[in-house]
């Protein structure tokens, strides 16, 4: 038997499933695709053995039920393993964010820069033509008005001759790629603090929007919307949570069983975990908005200091306000930064919601309201005070984790048999695989054997892996003759093709 490379089954796997769904109309991301092998491997209603070799039928009837679950547009819990897989491939750090957002806006810069820097003008009107071009890029990186409106880049032209007049060509040509790259940059943030300042004092900057107010505006309806969105995520749960309680009480009955149970449990998990997402949102969109008032107060002050410098003065040394001009260029594109997170935050909120449409389309309101007559409906709120002497109850230790309970009963009923509840839980899991990431669960999952760590016929458990703290350098090409170019240094593209790499891995 030959060996198959088990990421050239994986992705063969992923690429089917993709395929058959888009033959059925329903286009899907190879991350969905991923996911959803992994759910399908670990429930335990597939009946999938680690134990046994895994044949070719068995991988053909993996992507069926890959292919059934992704296109079927009526299960909360296909809903929420999609959200899912949308938000860890969408959702990273503010960092990570920012750092995406400056490099394409260095990629947008390098046509424009690669001519002005490559230039050898000699004449007149080439040194015109490369002076017309600094100066586009001085408003194409300040990101503060069009290059194709007049009115901006004369103003923006004027305030480069303040600094760099014409003539300085002759000693900008000669100089190195790096040295002209530096002086260019250096070059705008100047430009654009003097317009700033121009700005300021309303002797220009007509075409420079009021980013400080726009900003202001948009958190706090960015906050409002967000609260609006989480509060309706988590009065569903409410509803589901007492329809719940209510049948397993016998104390209500769903007419004609057109709401199943499992349902009710799968919305459930659907609409907890886009509460929980909104909730990680809504703190990011908190932190934009003290960046926003930290650097708002560095610019008022920044401001100030400057015209205090330059108050009824003809002419100033230019070590005494270039770097105030710097200060409010670096200050003004903060203020650029922030807005770009909250415009991602925004459209991530916008693209969670279509992931609740399964339970609103089988479940809609009218009806869920005729369910709930006569059944009380508490908040989390009240689940809390009623049950406030929780903590009480104390902390359990079981093999190195800490465990807390909702009643003493709960805890008593753990503390005989630990393993079996805990196994219990991780049982529910894989038969809601959705639940692994809702309750962060991922650590009790990591001594399972995962398929991708089975070699054709051979298995082995999976050890739990020693760490210690160290460091080294890697050369990025030890040997020149023989290049690797798919090799990646970023972590965040590192992460991004590690999660499509699904932890099952079939032999053929």
């Amino acid at each position: 038997m030959s060996y198959a490379p088990a990421g050239n089954i994986i992705k063969s796997i992923i690429r089917e499933v993709v395929k058959e769904c888009l033959a059925k109309g329903q286009t899907v991301s190879e991350t969905l695709a991923t996911f959803m092998v992994k759910a399908v491997v670990l429930d335990p209603q597939n009946q999938f053995n680690v134990d046994r070799t895994i044949t070719k039928q068995d991988v053909q009837e993996v992507i069926e039920r890959c292919v059934q679950r992704l296109v079927d547009r009526q299960s909360p819990s296909v809903d929420t393993i999609k959200m899912q897989a949308y938000f860890d491939m969408h959702y990273t750090s503010r960092q990570e964010y920012l750092k995406e957002h400056r490099r394409a806006l260095q990629a947008e810069l390098i046509p424009v820069t690669r001519e002005i820097t490559d230039s050898r003008a000699k004449s007149r009107d080439e040194l015109e033509t490369v002076y017309g071009k600094i100066v586009s890029y001085v408003l194409l990186r300040s990101r503060m008005g069009s290059a194709t409106d007049i009115s901006t880049v004369r103003e923006a032209a004027a305030a480069l001759r303040s600094v760099f007049p014409q003539p300085e060509l002759g000693v900008f040509i000669p100089l190195s790629r790096k040295d002209k790259e530096q002086q260019l940059e250096e070059l705008s943030m100047l430009v654009t603090g003097i317009r700033l300042f121009n700005r300021d004092r309303k002797k220009g900057g007509s075409t420079i929007d009021d980013l400080p107010a726009i900003l202001n505006e948009s958190i706090s309806t960015s906050i409002k919307h967000i609260k609006f969105e989480t509060g309706a995520s988590q009065n569903l749960s409410y509803q589901y949570i007492a329809l719940l309680e209510g049948l397993q009480a016998a104390e209500i009955a769903l007419k004609d069983g057109t709401v199943p149970p499992e349902f009710l449990k799968e919305a459930l998990y659907n609409a907890r975990q886009h509460e929980a997402f909104l909730g990680l949102i809504l703190a990011d969109v908190r932190v934009c908005e003290e960046q926003t008032q930290s650097l708002q107060s560095e610019l008022h002050a920044q401001m100030d200091e400057l015209k205090i410098i330059v108050h009824s003065k003809t002419a100033v040394p230019t070590a005494q306000v270039f770097p105030h001009f710097t200060a409010l260029a670096k200050l003004w594109s903060g203020l650029q930064d922030e807005m770009y997170l909250l415009s991602i935050l925004n459209s991530m909120v916008a693209d969670l919601q279509p992931f609740l449409g399964a339970q609103s389309w089988q479940l809609p309101k009218d009806q869920l309201e005729i369910f709930l007559e006569g059944v009380e409906v508490k908040t989390d709120e009240q689940r809390m005070k009623e049950s406030a002497g929780n903590p009480a109850v104390g902390i359990l230790k079981h093999r190195n984790k800490y465990h807390v309970f909702s009643s003493k009963k709960a805890a008593c009923q753990f503390a005989s048999n630990p393993d079996e509840s805990i196994e219990l839980v991780a049982e529910q899991a894989k038969s809601s695989p959705e639940l692994i990431q809702l309750l962060e669960l991922h650590l009790q999952f990591s001594s399972v054997t995962p398929y991708s760590e089975m070699q054709l016929g051979r298995k082995h458990l999976t050890q739990p892996v020693a760490k210690c703290d160290g460091d080294t350098q890697t050369d990025t090409h030890p040997v020149e003759s023989n290049i690797v170019k798919s090799y990646k240094w970023n972590e965040w593209e590192l992460r991004r093709q590690a999660i499509k790499l699904v932890c099952v891995c079939f032999t053929v």
